[in-house]
């Protein structure tokens, strides 16, 4: 890149047209193709009160910006004198835009404090900045939120473009955001054809109930209501209507709603316990919450009740009466991705699901980095995951994160699942955390014809060990060996457990039957580094407390083909305190004879060793200690003498460098299981199921 970065204005033509989500994805592509990607808003309602769309924004863009150097000026500064403010936007942006290769530039939101001429401030802003417009037009209307016909958006589209021509602002495309998902492509043509440029890029995203639904947490924010009782973890549901129960039961059952808020007057007992009793119903709506008005205080028989009923459905209290109540519910907004990291995948999804990002790169004419950036190396795992979807089971399925995290890869379509558990259960608890499992299968370690077909199958693979038939069955009831099992008989390519497990429970019935692969002795493991500008290998550092000669060959063969795998090109450093000859003892030796080992089986492998770390990863140190080597100084793969060195050398360099540490990955096994640590994050999790998709990608056919 030049010493100018990409600049991309986004701008609507009225509030409520999910720029947002826009935003989201426009962020995620550009952080795809360049390495620092930066935010900036130019006009915010205040410079004290945080804008929690740039903020979210921030978390995801890979340019070192802090929230404040991305501000420009107020609504109030633009109201008072246009000229000052705009020199103002221009100065802060050009501190901040030497520092990035690309920046997404957030317009204004439409808000009470906005204009009737905003859109053409934005405009004036982004000739200023000499940015190109990425238009959003709304494909429902403002004042209703009803679906606008082709023809109404096509006839937006074109007064807002116009708008921006008169500013000389140039528009690069058109997203028609929120439109109606039956008529997508009517959308586009009648867009197309009403724009001066008839072949201006532009594509529509469809409307997603979802993603604009408020969450819980803000609906009682906005109605001013205290959680009583229930599970504070559903308070991140998405809260798709609104019931006022303002009648009798026997009418109030019938008006239940899928995901709908039910707001019951504090003194109607009777209308509370039954909206309780329908949520835990098989033949009700799944609710997001109650909220009882009037602040009245629940009779102690009755928190009695429902104590009894052992439901988590969020019950909470405020004030206010009934009407005021429903209107500041009502009138609650989604806050998108600030809101959950659920939001953010969907949007993301559906960014990418209907807006070509190949050619909205093309037309910015972004020159693509080589440098590999953490965001862009997940990126690319969910891709090269998606691209060829593989099936990946669960078994822990009465884990909050594994529902989450299954949420989010059925979301972004980075593999199929199936989730080990009470397929009743584990749907009603996904239906509270507001998790959209769509068509993941669910199945039971007790299913009567899969357990009696793995428990004969284990029998016959344990037959040399006395399992007999009734131990198998026993045996086959545990989530790993079942998980285990589907993988063996290739009902799914892989697994990843070990939320709500120990990594012996988690791996030991592969170590049975699954087995190393051909030319494998030892089953170790490895985790992939992504520092600020690389991605390195590092292995082992999890599994093989101290590994033997031959073993030490073993892992550092298996993690360059680890590292091949998720496209690192190995050049592979043995690891010792001593670098090439300058060193003797036993574990000097141990790494020169493994070294020498890895040569005589891999003769193309790049391999250096006995080697230390500094010669290993910095250029000038390696051609000092290892001259002439193509290794020294330029390794991407780190085989560490021990699982001490290793486990201990990962963790420092992931706290003190802000490495995202990804893993372990485990390697050497015919197919791929992976193990996840017990305080494993979502998007730990996520990124697991898409590597354990990776790799099943380079073995057998998709399960």
């Amino acid at each position: 890149m030049g010493d100018v970065a990409t600049r991309i204005y986004l701008s609507s033509a009225e509030g409520g047209t999910g720029k947002s989500t826009v935003a989201v994805g426009l962020v995620a592509t550009l952080g795809r193709s360049v390495e620092r990607v930066g935010v900036f808003r130019p006009i915010a309602r205040s410079t004290t009160e945080p804008d929690y769309i740039l903020e979210m924004l921030l978390e995801h863009a890979s340019a070192d910006l802090q929230y404040e150097e991305c501000l420009g000026t107020t609504y109030g500064q633009v109201h008072d004198d246009p000229d000052a403010a705009l020199a103002r936007i221009v100065e802060r942006f050009a501190r901040i835009e030497e520092r990035c290769d690309a920046v997404v530039i957030l317009g204004s939101d439409y808000t009470d404090v906005g204009t009737p001429t905003e859109l053409g401030v934005n405009g004036r802003i982004a000739a200023n900045l000499a940015a190109s417009v990425l238009l959003v037009v709304g494909g429902r209307r403002a004042d209703s939120d009803e679906a606008r016909s082709p023809e109404d958006i096509a006839e937006v589209a074109a007064i807002a473009a116009g708008e921006l021509h008169s500013e000389h602002a140039d528009v690069l495309a058109i997203v028609v955001n929120r439109a109606d998902p039956e008529r997508l492509d009517e959308v586009v043509s009648a867009v197309r054809r009403s724009t001066r440029n008839h072949d201006l890029p532009t594509w529509a995203i469809p409307e997603d109930p979802e993603l604009v639904a408020p969450l819980l947490r803000t609906v009682l924010h906005a109605a001013e209501a205290e959680l009583l009782r229930g599970d504070s973890e559903l308070l991140d549901r998405p809260v798709l209507d609104v019931v006022v129960a303002g009648m009798t039961l026997e009418n109030v059952l019938p008006r239940l709603l899928e995901g709908a808020v039910i707001v019951v007057p504090g003194d109607r007992s009777d209308v509370l316990v039954g909206a309780v009793v329908a949520h835990l119903s098989e033949t009700f709506p799944s609710l997001s919450g109650v909220v009882l008005n009037g602040g009245f205080p629940v009779a102690p028989s009755i928190e009695t009740l429902l104590a009894g009923l052992d439901s988590s459905l969020p019950i909470a209290r405020t004030p206010l009466g009934t009407y005021d109540t429903a209107m500041r519910i009502t009138n609650a907004h989604s806050r998108l991705a600030a809101d959950s990291p659920q939001k953010y995948a969907r949007a993301l999804a559906l960014f990418d699901g209907h807006v070509d990002s190949e050619a909205l790169v093309s037309a910015l004419s972004l020159a693509p980095t080589a440098v590999m950036t953490p965001v862009r190396f997940e990126y690319s795992l969910l891709e090269r995951a998606r691209a060829q979807q593989r099936h990946i089971v669960l078994p822990e399925g009465g884990d909050d994160r594994i529902l989450r995290a299954a949420g989010l890869v059925v979301a972004r379509g980075i593999a199929r699942l199936t989730i080990l558990g009470d397929e009743r259960s584990i749907r009603a608890r996904a239906a509270e955390l507001g998790v959209d499992l769509g068509d993941t299968a669910i199945i039971s370690t007790n299913d009567s014809e899969l357990h009696e077909q793995f428990a004969l199958e284990y029998t016959r693979l344990r037959a040399h060990k006395g399992i007999a038939l009734e131990q198998a069955r026993d045996t086959m009831t545990d989530v790993s060996y079942f998980g285990t099992m589907m993988v063996h008989l290739g009902l799914a390519d892989g697994m990843v457990s070990g939320a709500a497990h120990t990594t012996a429970h988690t791996i030991r019935p592969a170590f049975e039957f699954v087995k190393t692969a051909p030319g494998v002795s030892v089953v170790s493991s490895v985790f992939l580094m992504a520092l600020a500008d690389r991605v390195l290998v590092y292995g082992d550092c999890a599994v093989i407390p101290e590994p033997t000669t031959e073993q030490l060959a073993d892992i550092a063969i298996s993690a360059a083909h680890t590292a091949r795998t998720f496209g690192i090109d190995p050049r592979v450093a043995m690891l010792s305190y001593s670098t090439g000859e300058s060193g003797s003892g036993a574990e000097v030796d141990r790494v020169r004879a493994a070294t020498a080992l890895v040569r005589e089986r891999e003769p193309q492998l790049p391999v250096a060793g006995p080697i230390q770390y500094d010669a290993a990863a910095d250029p000038t140190v390696g051609a000092s200690k290892m001259p002439g080597s193509d290794v020294a100084g330029r390794a991407t793969v780190f085989v560490f003498p021990d699982l001490n060195t290793g486990n201990n050398t990962y963790k420092a360099v992931q706290r003190s460098a802000g490495a995202l540490a990804i893993g372990p990955v485990l390697q050497g096994l015919n197919k791929p299981i992976n193990d996840l640590s017990r305080g494993a994050l979502v998007r730990d999790i996520v990124n697991t199921i898409a590597i354990t998709a990776i790799q099943a990608q380079h073995g057998s056919e998709p399960a």
